[in-house]
């Protein structure tokens, strides 16, 4: 893993409410954010997409299971485990994802892609469609 790789893990194996700051560290000035729900261009939207997101959260935590770099992009295969109070009442919730990086030649992340499946982390964790979400992927797993 080289360095920049190193400092963006390092950083979202700490991020929290109060590390917000510390993105400009990591993520260039036009970086662009795709998950399954977001297109977020810029790092001053990203920053206030972030303080947004984990201001709700009681706690979230990345844990990196690999991680395989090829010139300027890079992989990583984590687990998100977090809590929110109105996900599963509260319990906590683990999501297995995939993050594509792209980084600039001044060794920051211009592209952030994020894929994971939403259903697992939202929708199936809210009390009313949750079970009918279990339900529907149970008979089409038969």
């Amino acid at each position: 893993m080289n360095a920049e790789l190193g400092n963006f893990v390092a950083l979202y194996q700490q991020l929290d409410k109060g590390q917000m700051h510390r993105l400009a560290q990591v993520y260039a000035d036009d970086v662009l954010f795709l998950d399954p729900a977001h297109r977020i261009q810029g790092l001053a939207a990203l920053e206030a997409y972030f303080t947004q997101l984990y201001a709700g959260l009681e706690s979230c935590t990345f844990e990196i299971e690999r991680s395989q770099q090829q010139g300027a992009s890079a992989w990583l295969g984590w687990t998100m485990t977090l809590r929110h109070p109105r996900l599963a009442r509260g319990a906590p919730v683990s999501v297995r994802g995939a993050t594509l990086l792209e980084f600039n030649d001044a060794g920051k992340v211009c592209l952030h892609h994020d894929y994971f499946d939403m259903g697992a982390m939202l929708y199936e964790q809210l009390p009313l469609i949750g079970s009918l979400i279990r339900i529907i992927k149970g008979r089409l797993g038969k």
